[in-house]
C-alpha cells in the first residue's frame, strides 16, 4: 500500500503487513511528523449462495411409518407446593439463652487458681538460683565477661617480695620513632620456706588511668629457698604513645 505523510506530502511504499489492519501511528523520515494510518482494506467475500435441494415428497408408506414410530406425548404430574413452614412460638422464649450449649466440651466453670501459692513457688525457686549463683562465684571466681570490677593482679605469696622501683623503669622514644619501655627489679623470698614464683604481669595505664598494654613476664627461677632473691630485667617496644604510667604486680589466676 501507498502512504503520504499529511505534513510534507512524502509518499512510500509499505507492504500491507506493516500496518496491519487495525493501523499504527507512523512517523515520517523526511520532516519526523508522526500520525496514525489506518490499515488497508479488506475486500470482502461473497459466499456463494446455497441452492435448496428440492424436497421429495413424502409416500404414503413413509407417512405411516413415521406416525407409528413417533410415541405418544406422556402427560408430566402436577407440581404440588410445599407448605411454607412457620416459627413455632413458644411460651418460655422469654429469659432464654442460647449463646451456652448443653454440648459444649468446656464446663461451666475453671478451678480458681491461687495465686499467693505461684507467688510463693516463684519466690522460693529465684532464691535457691541466687544461692546457686553465689556458691559458684564464691567458688570459681567472676568471670571474665561480667561487667563487674576485677582485680588486677593476684594476691600472690606474703612471703615473696616484688621490687620494682621507679627509678629503674625507662620509658622512651627512640630515634627511629619506636615506643620503648624497660624496667628492672627483683623478687626476694623472705621467709622460711620455699617458695613458687608465680609469673608476672606489667601493666600500662594512660592519663586517664585506662589500661593500653599489658603483657607477663616469666621468672628466670620458678622456686626460691628462703632469702634467695632473683633479679628480672625486661624491656618491650612498640607501646601506645598514650601509655604513661606503669604498674607492676604478680598475674592473676
Amino acid at each position: 500500500m501507498i502512504i503520504a505523510c499529511p505534513a510534507c506530502s512524502t509518499r512510500y511504499v509499505v507492504p500491507d503487513s506493516a500496518i496491519g489492519i487495525e493501523g499504527r501511528t507512523v512517523r515520517c523520515a523526511k520532516c519526523r511528523h508522526s500520525w496514525f494510518q489506518q490499515g488497508p482494506e479488506m475486500p470482502l467475500r461473497e459466499e456463494p449462495a446455497v441452492q435448496p435441494s428440492p424436497a421429495a415428497s413424502p409416500t404414503p408408506e413413509a407417512e405411516s411409518q413415521s406416525a407409528a414410530a413417533s410415541p405418544e406425548p406422556v402427560p408430566e404430574p402436577p407440581v404440588i407446593p410445599r407448605p411454607a413452614m412457620r416459627p413455632v412460638a413458644r411460651s418460655d422464649d422469654e429469659g432464654f439463652d442460647d449463646t451456652v450449649s448443653s454440648f459444649d466440651h468446656q464446663p461451666p466453670f475453671r478451678p480458681r487458681r491461687n495465686m499467693a501459692k505461684l507467688w510463693t513457688i516463684a519466690g522460693v525457686s529465684f532464691a535457691v538460683l541466687v544461692a546457686v549463683l553465689i556458691g559458684l562465684a564464691t567458688w570459681l571466681g567472676l568471670p571474665r565477661w561480667l561487667p563487674a570490677a576485677h582485680a588486677t593482679f593476684g594476691a600472690g605469696s606474703p612471703d615473696l617480695v616484688l621490687a620494682f622501683p621507679s627509678e629503674r623503669q625507662d620509658r622512651r622514644t627512640l630515634p627511629n620513632g619506636t615506643e620503648y619501655f624497660g624496667a628492672s627489679g627483683t623478687v626476694t623470698n623472705v621467709g622460711k620456706q620455699p617458695q613458687e614464683v608465680p609469673p608476672i604481669l606489667i601493666v600500662l595505664r594512660d592519663a586517664k588511668d585506662k589500661v593500653v598494654y599489658t603483657w607477663d613476664v616469666s621468672p628466670p627461677r620458678e622456686m626460691l629457698k628462703p632469702g634467695e632473691s632473683v633479679t628480672i630485667n625486661e624491656a618491650v617496644t612498640d607501646v601506645p604513645k598514650s601509655a604513661k604510667v606503669a604498674e607492676i604486680g604478680w598475674k592473676p589466676e
